[in-house]
């Protein structure tokens, strides 16, 4: 058998011939000025240390570029390596902040039905593709938020947003929304079901993401009625993403072929949420209540 036919073999004699020259792109990141630990649901899967939040700090305490996260854990060894090869921003540019539209520090949404918030979560997704772009709403955010995929976790809505912000192309990268839904099998969760594609932001070039689809399930406070916990899960293994991304060929003989495309649907905004997005997070309360 070749070794194409063992793809997690593939992966880990990829991955030895390109670790001597690691060292050279670890050597230009900006030292960490401090380290913080956050508390972490239990879960069922391992778990791999790599670090522990590098903060976007120089060591002369002037800020670094803000659209470096906080990754308060990678969970595989695979992708704390390919971390270090993370583009970086051009020294000369202008930086001018991409989310300075966003009000970290808004007033929280009031708490809404359980299906309102996935209504007024999936037209906001649909129109603002946040998944990708960090263009995310943090009125429905818990401010103790943490997310974690098959691939790393991190604590705070603003971390979150700057972290896909960064690792995503913005030009080509999108996050198609199918649908939102009360989960029916899991207490206080909203499901929602998307089309990844585009590129990462890895390598000179980057690397190309062959479209699959993920599933985010938010849980969602019962007292707040604030979103505290994000999940992402793939239809497809780590492996075949990696592989697809490095070896485009193999797509449809070892991989999986392609998600499809994803249709095009009418969104409305529920009234509530409509009002919570202009701004006047009671609007809409007033207006369900004939006020």
């Amino acid at each position: 058998k070749t070794m194409a036919s063992h793809p997690k073999l593939l992966i880990s004699f990829l991955l030895i011939t390109i670790t001597p020259n690691a060292s050279s792109f670890q050597a230009d990141r900006p030292a960490a000025r401090h380290v913080k630990s956050t508390p972490w649901r239990t879960s069922a899967s391992t778990s791999y240390r790599s670090r522990h939040i590098i903060v976007a700090a120089t060591e002369n305490g002037d800020d670094d570029d803000k659209t470096m996260s906080d990754v308060d854990e990678y969970r595989n060894p695979t992708t704390a390596f390919l971390s270090n090869f993370m583009q970086k921003d051009n020294a000369n540019e202008i930086k001018i902040d991409p989310l300075a539209n966003i009000n970290f520090n808004a007033p929280k949404s009031p708490k809404l039905p359980l299906e309102t918030l996935a209504a007024t979560l999936d037209a906001q997704l649909y129109e603002k593709e946040w998944f990708v772009t960090g263009q995310v709403n943090p009125i429905y955010f818990d401010d103790a938020f943490q997310f974690q995929d098959p691939d790393v976790k991190l604590t705070g809505i603003e971390e979150y947003a700057r972290g896909v912000l960064k690792i995503f192309d913005q030009d080509t990268s999108r996050a198609q929304i199918i649908s939102s839904v009360v989960n029916s099998t899991v207490a206080n969760t909203i499901t929602v079901t998307w089309r990844l594609s585009g590129r990462v932001s890895i390598g000179p070039k980057g690397l190309p993401i062959k479209p699959y689809i993920c599933y985010t399930d938010f849980t969602v406070d019962e007292d707040s009625g604030l979103v505290v916990f994000q999940e992402d899960r793939f239809d497809i293994p780590g492996w075949d993403i990696l592989l697809s991304a490095l070896f485009p060929f193999l797509i449809g003989k070892v991989t999986k072929e392609p998600a499809p495309e994803v249709e095009p649907r009418v969104v409305k905004m529920p009234a509530v949420g409509a009002g919570a997005k202009k701004g006047g997070i009671f609007d809409g309360l007033f207006q369900q209540l004939g006020l």
